[in-house]
């Protein structure tokens, strides 16, 4: 074809984004702590084969805009998710990475054990917060997780609360509401977040935990106590239901009621419930139903 005299040929360069190679990802949302559908608290489950850009995390965690997203990655080039039993984990928010989430850990042993098959009985996470162990139980996924104690704080103000604890190591407030409340006032409290951000503005505190003890034996199924769990300094207004806030409950309400094994119910407005376990060994085993609502490939 004869050149076009006077016109200059140019070269056009596609962005570094779109010349590289678009990674296919195996992704998957699991409903935790519980075992039907559309309760509990939702996460999103990414499978890495390969290594991940840094930045890609926390932009595909706000693309799911669910409370978490966990990733699980292999150790080793040898790794399988079928055959190995030691992983790494991560978990974002939309907003940032958070050093440890119970409910997307429950998630990702839900999806390693009853999607991928995974054929060990229990899974090794290495996270932000130490190793994390999942086993497989009869009813549900055990989780292994740190205790963590909360300090006695002083009341501010005149709101009706029985006591005030702060966790250092999860920078998490626990407000025990007073006995004198019922299921349905937790229930049914109103929290402005935003309240909470202008409120607190030092960086001491990532989480605020609403908690109730539980309401004598009757008809109905008993629960120890009761909670809601707030974290808009990590860009969750309301978390329907938490692992790693129940890390500390546990050991709050072990000290309260004197009991090792406890029935948790977390009563957002989707629910979830916890069987609680203290062990011997400075850490609590935490009990939940999982459902896996939806398996699908993420393009990115």
């Amino acid at each position: 074809m004869p050149r076009v005299k006077g016109r200059r040929q140019t070269e056009v360069k596609l962005p570094a984004i779109l010349r590289a190679r678009k990674m296919k990802l195996p992704i998957f949302i699991v409903d935790a702590f519980t075992a039907k559908a559309f309760r509990g608290n939702p996460a999103a489950v990414c499978l890495l084969e390969n290594k991940l850009d840094e930045d890609v995390h926390q932009k595909i965690a706000r693309e799911m805009n669910l409370s978490e997203t966990a990733f699980i990655r292999k150790l080793n080039p040898t790794d399988n998710f079928t055959q190995s039993s030691c992983f790494g984990l991560r978990w974002f928010t939309p907003a940032s990475e958070v050093p440890l989430c119970g409910h997307a850990t429950l998630a990702s042993a839900a999806v390693l054990f009853y999607k991928i098959k995974n054929v060990n009985n229990t899974l090794t996470f290495v996270t932000l917060s130490g190793e994390l162990k999942a086993r497989r139980a009869e009813d549900g996924i055990i989780l292994d997780l740190p205790l963590y104690p909360a300090h006695p704080q002083t009341a501010i103000g005149d709101t009706l609360v029985q006591d005030i604890r702060y966790s250092p190591d999860t920078r998490k407030l626990l407000v025990r509401l007073s006995d004198t409340y019922k299921r349905s006032f937790l229930e049914n409290l109103k929290v402005n977040t935003q309240d909470l951000l202008q409120v607190e503005n030092t960086g001491k505190v990532k989480g605020l935990i609403l908690t109730l003890k539980g309401e004598p034996g009757g008809q109905t199924q008993t629960f120890d106590f009761y909670s809601r769990y707030f974290a808009p300094w990590v860009g969750v207004a309301e978390d329907p239901v938490t692992g790693s806030a129940h890390a500390v409950l546990s050991s709050y309400w072990s000290q309260q009621l004197g009991k090792k094994d406890m029935h948790a119910f977390q009563c957002s407005r989707r629910g979830g419930e916890l069987e609680i376990s203290l062990c011997p060994d400075g850490r609590v085993d935490i009990k939940g139903g999982t459902a896996i609502v939806l398996e699908g490939t993420l393009t990115a």
